[in-house]
């Protein structure tokens, strides 16, 4: 929260006022560096009606008008002082994101507290969304604010921009505010289910299942993840729905998920395939491992495991 003060240069420099200054890490204080006012567009009106009055009273030099012109002056211009106390004060700072998907709404978490002994009435908080919150005295709110994931990767906080028009909505006070905080976006799922690759071998392992025991046990329900030459066609043939044959001391599987196996004809495309067959495997309680160039994840299963996985796609370099 230490401010360093700014080279003249800089203090008026036209991006400071809309983008805000270089993003930062630590909590930021909203003082009267980081707060710019200007009148709305009922301000201006409302300046334009006091201009009227003043001339009206000049050119029939009548004291009431005088004075109600001066009354509507002063309470114009200590609203500019009102304005700057809504937000004057504020401590803003950048919280944990968690990762998302592309296509879908990374958000972002703030946290903004009033140390102030008076309540803070309508404050603007924007991203990409809007919302607007009231702050009682000595209060902390996280506030999550979500944005558009169009790419796999680290997506940077935009511009976050605290505001108010307290209390007349003739000024607006704004500050724009940037943060060095980032949200890790995994690539964006095939939306096709397509079957698990049938790879025979992994980095240092043999086959992509194992079984103890060869001798037939029965028929079983399909379900995702289960290998696709184990699939009873016969019965699906029939009309009896998709089974699979169940082996007496089968185990678990192992499933390698390989880049060079993936469908597609592009990088992503063959990332998204993967990303879904990750997903599949995770929640089917498969033990997986990722294969992409110059990269393997070994055979394993659970939350770390799964964030891994898509971490290392999301990362991936071609």
């Amino acid at each position: 929260m230490n401010e360093t003060s700014l080279p003249l240069k800089q203090r008026f420099k036209l991006s400071r006022f809309f983008q805000g200054e270089e993003p930062v890490a630590e909590p930021v204080i909203l003082n009267q560096r980081r707060i710019f006012i200007l009148p709305t567009r009922q301000g201006l009106l409302f300046a334009a009606l006091i201009v009227l009055l003043l001339l009206i009273a000049f050119v029939y030099n009548n004291n009431l008008a005088y004075m109600l012109g001066f009354l509507l002056a002063s309470a114009f211009f200590v609203g500019i002082l009102h304005s700057f106390k809504a937000l004057a004060g504020l401590v803003v700072w950048a919280g944990n994101n968690p990762a998302a998907f592309a296509g879908t709404g990374a958000g972002f978490n703030f946290y903004v507290q009033n140390p102030a002994n008076q309540a803070r009435m309508a404050v603007d908080i924007r991203l990409q969304q809007r919302k607007t919150i009231d702050f009682e005295p000595g209060q902390t709110r996280m506030i999550t604010l979500y944005v558009t994931a169009e790419r796999r990767g680290w997506l940077a906080c935009p511009t976050l921009t605290v505001s108010s028009r307290y209390p007349l909505g003739w000024f607006r006070a704004w500050s724009p505010l940037r943060f060095a905080s980032n949200v890790l976006i995994y690539p964006r799922p095939a939306r096709e289910l397509l079957p698990f690759p049938e790879t025979d071998a992994g980095p240092g392992e043999q086959g992509q299942s194992r079984r103890d025991g060869d001798e037939f046990h029965g028929l079983k329900t399909y379900r995702t993840g289960d290998p696709v030459r184990q699939i009873h066609w016969k019965s699906f043939a029939k009309g009896r729905g998709l089974h699979s044959k169940e082996y007496a001391g089968t185990t678990s599987v192992e499933l390698w998920l390989d880049y060079a196996m993936a469908p597609g004809t592009g990088v992503e495309e063959r990332l998204s395939h993967l990303c879904r067959w990750v997903i599949e495997a995770e929640q089917a309680g498969m033990r997986y491992g990722l294969i992409l160039p110059g990269l393997s994840v070994q055979l394993d299963t659970g939350a770390a495991h799964y964030h891994r996985c898509l971490q290392s796609l999301a990362l991936f370099q071609a």
